[in-house]
């Protein structure tokens, strides 16, 4: 008997279950396979690889230590002077060099003829499989990817720079952006006086040449501080404006920016944000000097997409936790997955997370053809913000619900359920809080009402019988929004389940999309999950979704 047989015997012996591990996140997903089932074989073999990387023993180890070791900064050197370096354990390293390999900061910009056509639908599932993983380092990788929508704004910055952003390599050194092999970019928006309210900025912007300007200011939280360069916000004469400030100058000099102090933050530990202060920082226009916002706006909307996908992504990795430690521990003389109210707890999670990830995979297909279809175009419009909202606003408490049904064993720093709930949290609020999510949906149906019909009529055809009444609930709460600004969330939470509901509905998903539709639509009490009553099959609801490991 091996070692490994021998510790397997003894664990059962002791009614403990192995940790869910070395279990294939892609193959073991079936609505995953479902969804990227029309992408071409060689994608579908890459997304197996990772799949399986994922979930290994050796890459879980480097998410853990990344996590355990959080970055630090060194701001001044041992003859006293300015630093400004981030410090990362080799971890981090690992697993930005693994994820950038596979373009989660670049695919969708690259002409790759195996994903023409589903660049964001590719990368979508590239980065949901990764979640799964460790999420700290996506955060610099999201900002990357989308800081290249912002840098279109100016054609001549982006020719300079893209070839680097596009890079598939990695590299940490501390040097000037452009003599690297290639860079991250990461983000300056938020004010401790603004926060949500960029107008309320009161960083300065000079210009001092074409398409140049000097920045003064502070940024109360400036994400991923190591990147070789910030898209920021500041002031001009015309108004607020978007730049690329580079992190050194070409001489390897400072660019102004010192920083304050890193941020100890609930999770995403072992990404680092930071607090910084610039004086005279070098910095190129990006769009027109007043049009800031608007530009810095392209790229938020993607950052969007990618915190749906984690959510989606963690919660998926905490259930199937969840659902594998209750098929190998025994309580009460029964299987714990088989004891009735721990099925139905498990199947009601079950049908939120095949939602979410329904719903995220549905927006990342709409971006891929949101410019050739108008249908699509107004499916991206009106609801990026809510399934931002939804996916990210449901995540903490189904992984703390994940976390019980493992009991003491969830609630200890050795499972990752308890670095997901950690986690989860930021994605609801980076890039737009549920308030500002809520807000943003007010501002689609005052200025395109005709969006809006454009995605009810999808949602009134693939749900069937079902469609009329729910078409006339949402326009209902449209209605009340109109006058009531408050009751926003009313309308959001309802175009999110309407949502969820019609997409399992289109993708054929049976009695999952019926359970889903009956318990999230049909009116019923509900405030925690294990809500389902005995029309519902639970045991298949979950065997379904979570396929127990040959």
């Amino acid at each position: 008997m091996t070692q490994n047989s021998r510790t397997e015997q003894k664990l059962a012996e002791l009614n403990q279950p192995q940790p869910w591990s070395g279990i294939n996140a892609y193959r073991s997903d079936p609505l995953i396979v479902d969804l990227t089932a029309g992408l071409h074989r060689s994608l579908r073999e890459e997304f197996d690889s990772l799949g399986h990387y994922a979930t290994s023993p050796e890459a879980q180890e480097l998410a853990r230590m990344a996590n355990e070791s959080p970055p630090k900064l060194r701001t001044h050197g041992p003859r006293g002077e300015r630093l400004d370096v981030v410090e990362f354990h080799p971890a981090w390293h690992a697993l930005m060099r693994r994820s950038m390999s596979i373009g989660l900061h670049s695919s969708v910009w690259e002409s790759i003829a195996d994903a023409k056509g589903s660049e964001h639908k590719a990368r979508a599932t590239r980065f949901y499989l990764t979640a799964q993983l460790e999420c700290g380092h996506l955060c610099p990788l999201t900002m990357t990817s989308a800081s290249v929508a912002a840098l279109m704004a100016s054609p001549r910055v982006q020719k300079e720079w893209a070839p680097k952003i596009l890079s598939r390599k990695y590299d940490s050194s501390n040097r000037p952006a452009l003599q690297k092999n290639a860079i991250t970019l990461g983000m300056g928006m938020t004010e401790k006086q603004g926060g949500t309210d960029v107008r309320a900025n009161r960083s300065t912007a000079e210009r001092v040449g074409e398409g140049i300007y000097r920045l003064s200011g502070h940024k109360w939280f400036m994400s991923a501080p190591m990147s070789d360069a910030f898209v920021m916000l500041a002031k001009t004469n015309e108004g607020i404006g978007c730049f690329l400030v580079p992190r050194l100058l070409e001489d390897g000099s400072a660019n102004g920016l010192q920083f304050q102090r890193l941020k100890d933050k609930l999770g995403n530990r072992s990404n680092a944000s930071s607090e910084v202060e610039f004086t005279d920082a070098f910095g190129y226009l990006l769009g027109e000097p007043g049009a800031g916002i608007r530009t810095i706006l392209d790229m938020v909307t993607l950052t969007r997409l990618d915190c749906a996908l984690a959510s989606a992504g963690i919660m998926r990795a905490s259930l199937a936790e969840a659902v594998h430690h209750c098929r190998g521990r025994t309580v009460f003389g029964k299987n714990l997955i088989d004891q009735p109210l721990m099925t139905r707890v498990l199947a009601d999670m079950a049908l939120d997370v095949a939602a979410a990830t329904a719903l995220a995979f549905r927006l990342a297909d709409a971006f891929d053809r949101a410019a050739s279809s108008p249908v699509d175009a107004a499916f991206a419009r009106v609801m990026t913000p809510v399934i931002k909202y939804w996916n990210c606003k449901i995540a903490p408490s189904l992984i703390y619900e994940a976390m019980e049904c493992l009991g003491g064993n969830g609630y200890v720093e050795e499972r990752p359920v308890a670095r997901h709930y950690r986690e989860a949290p930021v994605n609801a609020i980076w890039e737009g809080s549920g308030n500002v999510m809520a807000l943003d949906v007010l501002r689609v149906l005052s200025r395109g009402k005709d969006l809006f019909d454009l995605v009810l009529s999808g949602f009134e055809r693939d749900l069937g019988a079902s469609g009329r009444k729910t078409i006339e609930v949402l326009r209902a709460a449209m209605a009340l929004c109109e006058t009531d600004e408050g009751a926003a969330r009313l309308l959001v939470e309802q175009l999110a389940l309407a949502a969820g509901a019609a997409e399992l509905a289109r993708l054929g998903a049976g009695k999952i999309a019926d359970a889903f539709l009956e318990t999230r639509l049909a009116g019923g009490w509900r405030s925690t999950y294990g809500m389902l009553d005995a029309r519902f099959d639970a045991s298949y609801i979950v065997d379904l979704l979570y396929p127990a490991a040959n």
